[in-house]
């Protein structure tokens, strides 16, 4: 008999919701996790708290016009699914998760205790027509705080449910093995860690102490992706783009290393779209590291300069904010491993904020006094300690002098001082002239008409030079490896098929392992908001199709 119905395997937010859908139905479930009780929660303890949300309370009250057709045809311009049936199952849950983003999510989150920034921000632009990427009104909504409140509710689930009984939760048991009998998924194996009491998301031991073999009704594969692997990252980005750097930063913990996806996929399950993935180009070396290479993303208005590795400007619409994956795929085609934005002291107070819980520490600790230094002239906390103390913040009151930094930290000349003082003089005519026909300069101007950009995100244009708003300031960006948007290919219910398009029986997977649905929900490029989104929506699913099955 087994001691089990179903095994979980990961404890980061798409297992966690998983297990207290099942534990709900009262099914016993055992969760396993590779690291200590410290990183409870994995990734999404991290991360922004951003969630994707369709014409929300929020929207209505800043007069934001959304609906679900509208946020289906975004989706759908950005995914760029493909018409040959390999995109059948990511298509039906991306038509599934909108719905889900326009109706229930919201509900079943605050009836939980979540609650909601109520300014809600703009990204992923896109700039191109109306039927390609990017979103045509504003839905990353931020949750009051962040990361750790979107996880709150399930942690609590979880004690609740352990504390009855229901759900046995072994830390330091890194599964290695899917274990298949008769075709069927029937449990897992793996090795037992040493005991580590590192603190959260610090890179742990990997000793093995001790092996386990473990059966159960049903597996849930819930290890993420593989952002941390960035061999696997290199080897598996797409010829047609380029190639990944040699010198890259990591936006996840060391043991998001692909190993789940790579244990199911040897135990039969189907792999589809390894060579989609969501990585960044607005990376910064995090000057108070965690794990190893760790990076933290600029999250940036529209109105800085973005230079690649040779001073000239990205190409139209590849601005700050419009089009991260179209940025970081001509960095890659040229073979560059970094880019500049070129701003001011007045942008980097307006328009600079950095991702991540640990780097907005008024959202994250739910503290209101703190937040509303966010509306006074200058950078808020964390974004003022960046410009202090990391080398890759170059001032200077010059183009000359800035160059010359610029070159100076690079090991290079590409920066050529002249080329860069007529690039930014260029700019600033269009900016003076009222009008303006450079297209970034008009849609900077253009973010002004939604309230919350006026209010803290987009600074009033003006000249890079005018010495009222200086000094200037260069940012050097890296490369910041995140999300794989490719996976385990699952049907609607989440259980993992075969490369034959069969059902593996047993075997389900949730979160960025099963590229957040169907091994694809996102096509090639996604609308964000929508990763913490998919985990709750794949995690609600399969804990609620397994419970249906009690």
């Amino acid at each position: 008999m087994r001691t089990h119905d179903v095994v979980v395997v990961g404890a980061g937010l798409a297992g966690l919701v998983a297990t207290a859908e099942l534990t709900r139905a009262r099914r016993r479930v055992l969760l396993l996790d590779a690291e200590n009780a410290a990183s409870l929660g994995g990734q999404a303890f991290w991360s922004f708290g951003g969630l994707f949300l369709v014409d929300s309370p929020e929207q209505r009250r800043l007069g934001v016009h959304d609906s679900a057709e509208l946020a289906l045809a975004d989706w759908f311009g950005s995914a760029q699914f493909a018409d040959d049936g390999s995109d059948r199952w990511g298509r039906a849950w991306a038509e599934g998760f909108v719905d889900f983003a326009a109706g229930e999510l919201r509900s079943w989150l605050h009836a939980q205790g979540v609650r909601w920034f109520p300014l809600v921000q703009w990204a992923e632009r896109g700039g191109y027509t109306a039927g390609g990427h990017g979103n045509s009104v504003p839905r990353f909504h931020v949750t009051w705080g962040t990361g750790p409140g979107i996880l709150e509710p399930f942690v609590r689930a979880l004690l609740d449910a352990r504390a009855a009984g229901l759900v046995d939760v072994r830390f330091r048991h890194r599964v290695t093995g899917v274990v298949v009998t008769d075709g069927r998924v029937t449990g897992v194996r793996g090795d037992v860690l040493r005991d580590d009491h590192v603190a959260r998301a610090v890179p742990s031991s990997r000793e093995v102490t001790d092996t386990f073999e473990l059966d159960a009704d049903a597996v849930v594969v819930a290890t993420g992706g593989i952002g941390a692997n960035h061999d696997l990252v290199r080897a598996t980005w797409p010829a047609d783009a380029g190639r990944m750097p040699d010198r890259m930063l990591s936006g996840v913990p060391d043991h998001v290393d692909g190993s789940g996806i790579a244990a199911a996929r040897d135990a039969g399950a189907a792999v589809v779209h390894s060579d989609r993935m969501w990585h960044y180009p607005e990376g910064i070396t995090n000057h108070s590291p965690v794990w190893t290479d760790h990076g933290i993303r600029i999250l940036p208005g529209p109105s800085s300069l973005w230079l690649d590795a040779d001073g000239q400007r990205l190409p139209v619409p590849l601005f700050p904010g419009f089009d991260a994956l179209g940025a970081l795929q001509h960095i890659t085609r040229r073979g560059d491993d970094h880019s500049w934005f070129v701003l001011d002291r007045t942008i980097l107070g307006s328009e600079f904020a950095l991702s991540g819980s640990e780097q907005n520490p008024d959202l994250t600790g739910k503290d209101v006094a703190l937040l509303l230094q966010r509306v006074k002239p200058g950078a808020v906390g964390p974004v003022e300690a960046f410009a202090q103390r990391s080398p890759e913040f170059l001032w200077a009151d010059t183009p000359a002098e800035l160059a010359a930094k610029m070159n100076a930290l690079s090991g290079d000349e590409r920066i050529d001082a002249a080329a860069l003082e007529r690039t930014i003089v260029e700019r600033d005519r269009q900016v003076t002239s009222g009008l303006g026909k450079d297209l970034q300069v008009v849609a900077t101007k253009q973010a002004r008409a939604y309230v919350v950009d006026k209010l803290i995100r987009v600074a009033k244009p003006h000249r890079l030079l005018d010495p009222a708003h200086g000094p200037l300031l260069a940012v050097r960006l890296s490369v910041l490896t995140r999300k794989t948007l490719g996976g385990l290919h699952t049907d609607l219910e989440g259980r993992v098929l075969r490369p034959d398009g069969e059902v593996l029986p047993g075997l389900w997977a949730v979160g960025e392992a099963s590229g957040f649905g169907g091994g694809g929900v996102h096509g090639h490029r996604a609308l964000e908001g929508t990763f913490l989104g998919g985990c709750l929506f794949t995690g609600r699913t399969v804990g609620r199709a397994l419970a249906a099955q009690a």
